[in-house]
């Protein structure tokens, strides 16, 4: 996590790429303003044993129109900590295991796509 997180007029600046803490566990996840809801590696989600299921929601995405099981977690994205819903879906093909949707960014967040991506960790 940058300890330097940069703040505009009270709200927190992220890149389109961010580390994000879940249940003490550091993550990369991609930022995305096109997704009204974040959404978590169903593998991930297990791990982090999240639970339990809150609801069932209509997601329309690139692969289409389906229904995706909701969670809610708390997590800490620019030095602050944000509790959310998140949709569980198979993310393993996908570079960033979490997705940072609307539901998160419009709690006084703002994209700088000027913003270095941090590193993957190896571990």
């Amino acid at each position: 996590m940058r300890p330097d997180k940069p703040s505009l007029n009270g709200k927190t600046v992220v890149g389109f790429v961010e580390e994000v803490v879940i249940h003490d566990r550091a993550i990369l996840a991609r930022i995305d303003t096109g997704a009204a809801t974040s959404s978590i590696d169903l593998g991930l989600a297990s791990e982090l044993q999240l639970g339990p299921l809150v609801a069932k929601r209509t997601v329309i995405s690139a692969s289409g129109k389906g229904m995706r099981p909701v969670v809610k977690a708390s997590v800490n994205i620019g030095n602050r900590t944000i509790r959310a819903s998140f949709t569980i879906i198979h993310r393993a093909h996908m570079e960033y295991p979490v997705l940072i949707g609307r539901n998160i960014l419009k709690k006084d967040f703002l994209i700088d796509p000027s913003l270095p991506v941090p590193p993957k960790r190896t571990s």
